[in-house]
């Protein structure tokens, strides 16, 4: 089996790909949404630049790639927000699937508002949102991690929480 060695820097064309499939995801999101009204959609973005802020202050800071370009475009940003912790911190964090439902809801949210819509007033075209939205949101979250981002992360190495939630059976 390969070694992989992990970036000290990523390729910008990972942050990248990994800050457009939020970016489409919450335009998405508050698309479904805006059948609620405006209200509604500046709530949900205000949530959705929430949740972003609160991953930058609760792991962002101890992160090895805190002032790099990580995997998730964040490590750049992270110094605008927050004071260097301490990477050695980060694999101390105890984190579980209850800790990731916020996350979620931001898929969550819209996919439930636009079967209320669907239920009142079907449309193919709302339908195809939410599947886009569900597949970007879900599918290519997930693929961004595990192919690319998490794949080759130098904080896996010194210890992640996440890890060792999402590969748990990858234990060796």
């Amino acid at each position: 089996m390969n070694k992989i060695t992990p970036y000290e820097n990523y390729p910008i064309r990972i942050p990248l790909l990994a800050i457009l499939i939020s970016i489409i995801s919450y335009s998405i999101g508050a698309v479904i949404l805006s059948e609620f009204g405006i209200t509604v959609v500046i709530i949900y973005l205000a949530y959705c630049v929430g949740i972003e802020l609160l991953v930058i202050f609760r792991s962002c800071k101890d992160c090895y790639y805190y002032g790099k370009i990580c995997g998730l475009g964040k490590g750049k940003i992270a110094p605008i927000f927050v004071k260097q912790g301490n990477s050695n911190k980060f694999k101390e964090k105890k984190i579980s699937w209850y800790d990731l439902i916020p996350d979620f809801l931001v898929a969550i949210i819209p996919v439930i508002g636009g079967i209320i819509l669907l239920l009142y007033n079907f449309s193919f075209l709302l339908l195809g949102l939410i599947i886009l939205l569900s597949i970007l949101f879900f599918g290519g979250t997930a693929y961004i991690r595990g192919s690319f981002a998490c794949k080759y992360c130098k904080q896996k190495e010194i210890g992640c929480p996440a890890d060792k939630i999402f590969n748990k059976n990858q234990e060796k």
